[in-house]
């Protein structure tokens, strides 16, 4: 029996004393023995903040993001022992392929997010803020890495995806972490993590690991760090009111198990493809992870009128999950984490049944395949039936943490809602309907309650990801029971590890600060075309003064005949009465591609291809006569990595495109997007 360790300090360390026993899900047997005594939490901080924060902060979130990419990459090579560990917490394959390859996708999603961010350790946020008359004084946002540590106090039921899901986020940000799973699976998050400091593909101190308890860390935080917490509202409410929190303003973001719903639509008819896919989809949310999960359905809200036929359909699909060793041919469902688990279920739907009934399922007589039923903890799925959910509230407010549902009737679209929200704040509701009237209806209603709505029918279901499966780059979260916090979604959860500070100056000084080019700033007049300049060589400012361009009637004649756009403004100068247009007026992608003849260099060169384009906005009617030139500037430089040994080195520049006419007057302006070459090629 092995002693699991924690890593803290930059090295693996048993905790002192016997420890904590931990067990197999499935056959009872003593795996490990697990104890933080001895850690000494004030100095992981210290570390934290100081090693492992002071490596990241200095990375650009491009790097980061390659660092998250290889660290995805690394530990799919090494998944299949996860998987084997995994069977020991009572997980199916399907239910180790949520956990570890989920998790290990968040990985990814948070590295391709570096498309977003600068090639800056820290990130530009909005626009710039003209604050002043002649335009020398304006504003601008940055969001720098706070100069904390994150503290993941994570749940018993996903032990690789609970790590995996939250360190992307803060690692994409620049800040460094402390884990501390729940013991009593933590000896897979502690497999994984050792793959990874193994890996050293983290800069040193980025990442620790807690597997006995954390009791007191939280009376070492500072007004830096960042707390989540994952599991029961009952202890995510008392860590969140824990005195040092509020005395250093401690963001703390709580994601609580709630009582999450799925409703029929009153369109659905028996038989019909959406009734078809609310089962399927009931079924597997009451037995995937055996129920132990956060966005688990536990309240199906029914027609009235499709009540019996919803309770047989779901009943003879209950019926047919054969449960036991996750290991044995042709289990669907396996145990639950953990004795104590099985306990508390068992004594939640006791409570239930107080003031409903059971229609599928018996706590004492079901069949276990491979394994013994007294030994490990299994349990069927139970099914209750609330036929007046306005007066029997019980399950609004009772959640049996486990492969337990109960189906429930209403009549109009509005009940359905009115029950959605009686669960007082979930992280997920989903509605199955084929009407999308039906569909906002609800969702409207409904989404003050929920942190995220699910509507499935025939034509999303074949890529419909689920109701139970939050995606890396939407938020995860909930309001009220479910802990009103919010993590992931891409962007939005980055910003959580950030601080936001807002910046006044000179155009030209927010350009040095931001790396980014601010309309207004100091240019530098190149008299070597850009474009005959590598990626290395070109530097934020640089601008080319282009030569003029008279427009003429021709060209406006000319593009239409070639675009095929007659618009009336352009082409029948009758039509302009009531308009805000003196004239026939240049098409507006006329001017842009008029500059872009301008501006472009025509030999080959540094420059491989142009990108894209980012923003585009006409500011001013050009008229036959008016005379436009272009002040092409660069404005921002991103690197790209190689993605083969073969592949060309090479970055994306951003250029703001200023077209301007006679009057010195911006009459167009946009970015666009070119990729160039670099000189070194090594």
């Amino acid at each position: 029996m092995r002693h699991l360790e924690n890593y803290a300090l930059g090295k693996w360390t048993k905790g002192e004393g016997e420890g904590q026993p931990l067990f197999n899900a499935v056959t009872g047997a003593t795996l490990f023995t697990a104890s933080s005594k001895g850690l000494n939490f004030s100095d992981m901080m210290d570390y934290a903040r100081k090693t492992g924060g002071g490596t990241l902060r200095k990375m650009t979130f491009q790097e980061r993001g390659r660092m998250l990419k290889a660290l995805a990459m690394h530990l799919m090579e090494k998944k299949d022992s996860f998987y084997q560990l995994s069977y020991a917490t009572g997980a199916t394959k399907v239910d180790s392929w949520i956990d570890i390859e989920g998790g290990i996708g968040n990985l990814f999603a948070y590295a391709s997010l570096r498309r977003q961010f600068p090639d800056l350790p820290y990130y530009v946020d909005g626009d710039m803020a003209k604050l002043s008359k002649l335009g020398s004084f304006v504003g601008h946002h940055i969001c720098v890495p706070k100069q904390g540590v994150a503290i993941h106090i994570n749940a018993f039921n996903f032990p690789v995806w609970g790590m995996l899901e939250k360190i992307a986020v803060n690692l994409f940000a620049g800040v460094p972490a402390i884990v501390k799973p729940a013991t009593v699976t933590s000896y897979l998050t502690e497999m994984v993590a050792k793959e990874i400091i193994a890996s050293k593909i983290l800069p040193e101190g980025s990442l620790q690991l807690i597997c006995g308890s954390a009791n007191g860390i939280l009376d070492h935080v500072q007004t830096q760090d960042v707390v989540t917490f994952t599991g029961s509202a009952h202890t995510g409410k008392m860590l969140k009111s824990h005195p040092r929190l509020i005395q250093e303003s401690v963001p703390f973001n709580l994601e609580a198990d709630s009582l999450n719903a799925m409703v029929l639509g009153l369109d659905v008819k028996l038989g019909s493809a959406e009734f078809d896919l609310f089962i399927k989809e009931a079924s597997k949310e009451i037995t995937i992870k055996a129920g132990q999960k956060c966005t688990a359905v536990r309240r199906l809200i029914v027609p009235e009128n499709l009540i019996e036929a919803v309770q047989q359909s779901l009943s003879k699909r209950l019926a047919s999950t054969t449960i036991g060793d996750p290991q044995a041919e042709g289990v669907r469902m396996g145990s639950l984490a953990g004795l104590t688990q099985r306990m508390e279920v068992r004594e939640k739907v006791n409570e239930l049944a107080q003031t409903q009934k059971i229609i599928f399922g018996n706590l004492d007589q079901f069949n276990v395949i491979g394994a013994d039923a007294t030994k490990g903890a299994f349990m069927p799925p139970i099914l209750f039936l609330n036929d007046r959910p306005f007066e029997n509230t019980s399950c609004h407010h009772i959640e049996a943490f486990g492969p337990v549902s109960t189906v429930m009737p209403y009549k109009t679209t509005q009940q359905a809602i009115d029950l959605s929200r009686m669960g007082l704040g979930s992280l997920v509701c989903s509605i199955v309907t084929a009407d999308d009237d039906i569909a906002t209806e609800f969702v409207v209603g409904a989404a003050t309650m929920h942190g995220r709505i699910l509507v499935l029918n025939s034509e999303c279901a074949k890529e419909s990801t689920g109701h139970g499966s939050p995606m890396p780059l939407l938020v995860h979260g909930g309001p009220g029971r479910a802990g009103g916090g919010e993590e992931m979604g891409g962007k939005r959860g980055v910003m959580h590890y950030l601080q936001r500070t807002a910046i006044q100056g000179s155009p030209t000084t927010l350009t040095k600060i931001t790396n980014q080019y601010q309309y207004g700033g100091k240019q530098k007049i190149l008299e070597v075309h850009p474009f005959r300049k590598y990626f290395e060589e070109l530097e934020v400012g640089d601008t080319l003064i282009t030569e003029k361009h008279t427009v003429t009637m021709k060209d406006i004649e000319d593009f239409a005949d070639l675009s095929g756009d007659r618009f009336y403004a352009h082409m029948d100068e009758n039509s302009l009465e009531g308009t805000i247009f003196t004239g026939r007026v240049a098409h507006g992608y006329f001017v842009l591609s008029r500059a872009a003849g301008l501006f472009v260099d025509p030999p080959k060169g540094p420059v491989l291809l142009n990108y894209g384009l980012d923003e585009c906005r006409f500011i001013k009617p050009v008229y036959p006569g008016a005379i436009i030139g272009v002040k092409f500037t660069c404005k921002e430089k991103i690197d790209q990595e190689k993605k083969t040994p073969e592949d060309i080195s090479k970055g994306i520049v951003k250029w703001l495109v200023d077209v301007y006419d006679e009057t010195g007057e911006s009459v167009a302006v946009a970015t666009i997007l070119t990729m160039v070459k670099k000189k070194n090629q090594k």
